[in-house]
């Protein structure tokens, strides 16, 4: 009898740090499981050959900076069956997309003794906003847990479990007496989706956002919580502008900030 053939996974990088990368490299034992049941065809970070697609899950880290970037990710969507897009650099153009909001010529002359020399695009953008995703896994980085959830999930012809509630409802669970109303810490956690594990506001501070916004994400309620501590419109700006500082509901609640 022949074997079960496979199916074939490829885990991608654009512009980003690796760490989403490596967050499936730290899966550990959960790895082996993993290369039972899928065929690893292309990942650089973790192998030296690369096979050709088309693949049947592909997992993109990173977000379009340049214009080989669009190309390269139309031809990954052309060759995969299903596309995820991983971390707050692909869901949402990363940290790198705090260039969105100024001058790249600005920084470039700033950072680099020739900048004549790059090509890059003015802006830093999601995957999803240059092809179709199949679905989007937050996080700076992803949690691993959540990672194995969606690939069990695609290969098994079901939809991801993934929460889409705040990180409050992670801090209400995991016992965690709220930072904002006991401490007065600027937090976004009642606008920030849950994923992260309370890591954060487990250890005495707010959360900084990594997740992106949860759904139905009331930014402007928070912007009033936190300008009632004291933050001024620039700083309340600024803690939308990290991570996800380009997901929609963080971006026009920092937009209307100043």
């Amino acid at each position: 009898m022949a074997a079960r053939a496979k199916p074939k996974l490829a885990v991608w990088k654009f512009s980003s740090c690796d760490g989403c990368q490596l967050t499936l490299l730290d899966c550990e034992d959960e790895l082996l499981a993993i290369t039972e049941e899928v065929r690893i065809s292309y990942f650089l970070e973790a192998t030296r050959k690369a096979e050709k697609g088309p693949y049947d899950v592909s997992l993109v880290e990173g977000s379009i900076t340049t214009p080989h970037d669009i190309k390269a990710i139309r031809d990954v969507r052309k060759n995969s069956k299903v596309l995820v897009s991983i971390g707050a650099c692909s869901t949402a153009g990363g940290i790198q997309a705090l260039r969105n909001f100024a001058s790249v010529k600005d920084y470039s002359r700033a950072v680099y003794a020739h900048p004549e020399y790059l090509d890059t695009l003015t802006t830093s953008t999601a995957i999803s906003d240059h092809v179709r995703v199949d679905f989007e896994l937050r996080g700076c980085p992803i949690n691993k847990h959540q990672l194995l959830e969606v690939l069990g999930a695609f290969l098994n012809g079901r939809k991801p479990n993934i929460p889409q509630y705040s990180e409050c409802v992670e801090c209400k669970r995991n016992g965690i007496v709220c930072r904002m109303v006991a401490k007065g810490t600027p937090c976004l956690g009642p606008a920030t989706q849950a994923g992260c594990g309370t890591l954060c506001p487990g250890t005495d501070r707010g959360c900084y956002g990594c997740f992106g916004p949860a759904e139905g994400a009331n930014t402007a309620a928070l912007a009033a919580r936190l300008a009632h501590l004291g933050k001024d419109d620039g700083e309340i700006g600024r803690l939308f502008r990290t991570f996800n500082a380009n997901a929609e509901a963080f971006r026009k609640e920092s937009q209307s900030h100043g």
